[in-house]
């Protein structure tokens, strides 16, 4: 048997390491990198601390993603860790992560995305993002209704846009997704050089700060307080989520066995790269006392670089990334309600795959309840309650590589991780350990969250017992 064939459902294998690794760049790169370095800043209040951090959360990415290039060359199938957590933990775990995928992980994520970007246009054509209500149908007591403003129809628009694009076939997604995910890295890249060429009297100043807070650092003048870092630990690996993205299309890869690992490792060490550069240029701009403060950290710099055009040069960039996010979702996440539906974990017709080699009826019921979600503004919820399941599902996957070693020794493994069994885990170490902080930290979100993966239980039961009967 040549590598990649085999029964694959109906989808084509088209796509290469260069595409797989845009998938990973799109998933990680969002509005996190530009908002979140703030809210770790205050956390770890000290230059190397807070950059070894980011560091830190690049090497967990990268573990994870040599775990995942294990996994996905032994199992090249659509789905990502849903595939690897039931053949380890068993049907109902696997589809339990499954089922936080759909009704948040990604939908959720596609909905937040989206509005964001609508927001950000705002910038660009006042109006865009406004909240004014065009049209309001309550749905039943208290606040809960479906709203239509200038700024669902935008977040909707741009669902409904890259719903019809991979729709279209693995061909045209491909190309928007490659397009929109380099010019991002592209412009990043030209951010950054400027940023460091620059060197205006703000920049200057910031830089003197960041030396002298390396030296008190040094000198032992900051403190670390070990669960605030175990906090911002958990925004960081928050901000890297995504980095197993093209374990989701392993599926259509023309040679899995070699192209898989390049695009995991390559689009996860991009990721790293770009978050290290920038979050350089935050500290030699603001310095770490104005990082403190600096909510909006992409706009505080630019703003402190280029002054009142610095937030108009930044807002197409922040457009380019969710654009590119929005749409690497939208593609990865019908493959695992794909692979459940083949499982006969889902209704039939998510398994449905048409003249274009794609699973449109899974994209479409993606791209339906992302549009609820954006109505209700259900999705903020969602994602509060449901944060940290992506840790845990994250670390269930890598621990799947533990027990599908152990009981499959003789299995043919076309790639093999570095440094087994210490570096899974060290991941696995880690994972636990965010999502305990998780848990301590925010019980009541959790608990919620715990609820929402819960209802997916029974509808697992009507499932199975229904496609059984069938």
């Amino acid at each position: 048997m040549t590598e990649g064939s085999g029964d694959n459902g109906g989808l084509r294998r088209h796509l290469g390491a260069l595409d797989g690794a845009a998938v990973v760049v799109s998933n990680v790169v969002g509005t996190g990198i530009f908002l979140t370095p703030a809210l770790i800043a205050q956390r770890v209040p000290s230059v190397w601390p807070f950059l070894g951090l980011w560091l830190l959360g690049g090497v967990l990415a990268f573990i994870g993603a040599l775990s995942y290039a294990e996994l996905a060359t032994m199992r090249p199938r659509a789905g990502g860790e849903y595939v690897y957590i039931r053949e380890a933990f068993g049907s109902l775990s696997g589809f339990l992560s499954g089922w936080t995928s759909l009704v948040a992980g990604f939908s959720g994520a596609i909905a937040a995305a989206a509005v964001g970007f609508a927001i950000y246009l705002d910038r660009l054509i006042p109006g865009a993002g406004s909240t004014q209500a065009l049209v309001r149908v309550p749905l039943g007591p208290g606040d809960l209704a479906l709203t239509l403003t200038p700024r669902v129809l935008v977040a909707l628009g741009l669902v409904c846009l890259f719903s019809l694009i991979h729709a279209r076939g693995l061909g045209p997604g491909r190309v928007a997704q490659q397009a929109l995910a380099w010019l991002s890295v592209a412009t990043i890249l030209v951010l950054v050089v400027l940023g460091f060429v620059s060197d205006p009297s703000a920049a200057a100043r910031g830089g003197a700060t960041m030396a002298r807070e390396a030296a008190g650092t040094a000198a032992g003048e900051g403190g670390l307080e070990v669960g605030g870092a175990m906090v911002a630990l958990v925004l960081v690996m928050f901000t890297y989520s995504g980095w197993n993205a093209s374990a989701y299309v392993a599926g259509e890869f023309r040679r899995p066995n070699r192209q898989l690992p390049r695009a995991l490792l390559a689009g996860t060490l991009v990721v790293t790269a770009l978050y290290l550069a920038l979050n350089l240029l935050y500290v030699r701009v603001l310095g770490m006392g104005g990082l403190l403060n600096a909510e909006a950290t992409g706009d505080r710099v630019a703003a402190m670089l280029w002054g009142s055009t610095g937030t108009l040069l930044i807002t197409p960039l922040i457009l380019l990334v969710l654009a590119a996010s929005v749409s690497a979702m939208v593609l990865t996440g019908p493959r695992v309600y794909y692979a459940m539906a083949r499982d006969r974990c889902l209704p039939a017709p998510f398994a449905r795959v048409g003249k274009r080699d794609v699973p449109g009826f899974s994209i479409t019921v993606q791209a339906a309840w992302s549009g609820v979600l954006i109505l209700t503004g259900g999705f903020e919820a969602l994602l509060t309650y449901t944060g940290f399941a992506v840790v845990l599902f994250a670390g269930l996957g890598v621990a799947s590589l533990f027990l599908l070693r152990w009981r499959k020794p003789r299995e043919v493994r076309p790639f093999r991780v570095w440094g087994y069994p210490v570096l899974p885990a060290v991941f696995l170490v880690a994972s636990a350990g965010m999502v305990v902080q998780s848990l301590l930290r925010a019980p009541v979100p959790s608990a919620w969250g715990a609820v929402v993966i819960s209802a997916g239980i029974p509808v697992f039961l009507w499932v199975r017992r229904r496609e059984g009967e069938r």
